[in-house]
């Protein structure tokens, strides 16, 4: 871990460079992260190696118990990232890669929506920057709902990104926020993807 961060800080002389935490599921962990850090610029100090000084670090929120605290945790880092892929996994308890109960793996599962919405508040509420990597931050059919949301930053393939960039500036963000104000209302993913489709056709 430490070859990492080292390796990671003497980068960040180059370029813009930040460290993300991955799979955080308490705040121990980053506190604990975080001294190791300290520790490594202490030593590639005394090596004479420079590095930012100021280099930001960030969590990815991609398990239930982060999201849960990510009022808590945005106060210990710079920026989060939100982890769809597993967090959506685990807080459905579905196993995506089995056939038999792929189909239960749902990003607009209210639980999911509300969870969402939970994790980039606390961000904002703690002044910082919320992002998404994941599958969900490239796909269309949620572009709309995670600027309603109000995710700061999609994390995408390359490919992706003048598809998502032209259904993000298809609409206003009022109207981004005031379809994911009704999505929030919805008890079922049926409900959920029957408003979706009306909005889509507008």
């Amino acid at each position: 871990f430490k070859s990492q961060l080292k390796g990671i800080l003497r980068a960040s002389v180059y370029g813009n460079v930040k460290i993300m935490y991955p799979m955080i599921s308490r705040v121990g962990e980053i506190k604990q992260a975080n001294e190791i850090l300290e520790e490594c610029k202490r030593e590639l100090k005394k090596e004479g190696k420079k590095f930012n000084e100021k280099i930001q670090v960030g969590a990815m929120i991609e398990v239930p118990s982060a999201a849960v605290i990510a009022d808590i945790i945005a106060k210990e880092v710079d920026f989060m990232s939100i982890g769809t892929n597993d967090l959506i996994q685990y807080t459905m308890a579905v196993d995506r890669v089995n056939e038999d109960v792929a189909h239960l793996y749902t990003p607009l599962h209210p639980a999911i929506l509300r969870l969402l919405k939970t994790i980039i508040d606390a961000g904002h509420s703690a002044g910082k920057e919320v992002g998404m990597c994941g599958e969900m931050a490239g796909d269309p059919e949620y572009s709309i709902v995670l600027l309603g949301l109000g995710l700061d930053e999609f994390s995408m393939s390359a490919v992706q990104i003048p598809k998502i960039k032209k259904i993000i500036r298809s609409v206003s963000k009022k109207e981004a926020k005031d379809l994911v104000s009704d999505l929030l209302n919805c008890k079922s993913i049926s409900e959920i993807t029957a408003m979706m489709k009306r909005f889509k056709y507008r």
